[in-house]
């Protein structure tokens, strides 16, 4: 699946430089966004989808700026983007189902869930899923917020499938476009 408008999810901006004001400053969220080209956002959070440019840009200015502490920065971002997912986005009910279905069962609906709504986390990139014993694959190709191990993919996944599939979820990226991959391959096991 690719979304044909290159659009991501407006957390991939917002709990990022949520993120840089909570543990380094706003100075430094402003000098960041700024620095960016997302001045624009000083005044307010974007509020819909977001080119899935400027979502890549902060996330290069972040690694730039904050060469020792971004794969932090980035990861923490993710698992509030999670959080604010399963806040606002996946309903009570299902996450209660989710909770209590056997691992493989519960990663497979929430695959499903995943994929009808993969625009939020992979933009333009071509997204696919699949189940295999003890894990679920997600792969995003040409992934256009590709990082280097990409934190912040690494941080959404796991917090959701830790919170809705097993608590001793592990992900592995495997796989990276920012290392030159044509795809970003993330393996989501569970014992």
């Amino acid at each position: 699946m690719s979304a044909a408008l290159g659009k991501v999810g407006p957390n991939a901006i917002i709990q990022l430089a949520d993120v840089l004001a909570d543990r380094i400053g706003l100075e430094e969220r402003a000098a960041t966004l700024h620095a960016a080209g997302l001045a624009k956002y000083l005044a307010a959070d974007p509020e819909r989808m977001t080119d899935e440019r400027e979502a890549a840009a902060l996330h290069k200015v972040v690694q730039a700026r904050r060469p020792d502490e971004w794969d932090e920065l980035s990861w923490e971002a993710g698992e509030r983007t999670a959080k604010y997912l399963l806040a606002n986005r996946i309903p009570k009910g299902a996450q209660w189902l989710l909770r209590r279905l056997p691992p493989t069962l519960s990663a497979r609906m929430l695959l499903r869930s995943i994929r009808v709504h993969a625009w939020t986390f992979a933009g333009s990139g071509d997204f696919s899923a699949t189940i295999e014993r003890g894990a679920a694959i997600i792969a995003i190709g040409h992934n256009p917020i590709a990082m280097p191990n990409c934190p912040w993919h690494r941080g959404v996944f796991t917090r959701l499938f830790r919170e809705l599939v097993s608590p001793h979820v592990l992900v592995r990226h495997e796989h990276c476009c920012a290392r030159g991959d044509e795809v970003c391959t993330f393996r989501i096991g569970w014992p």
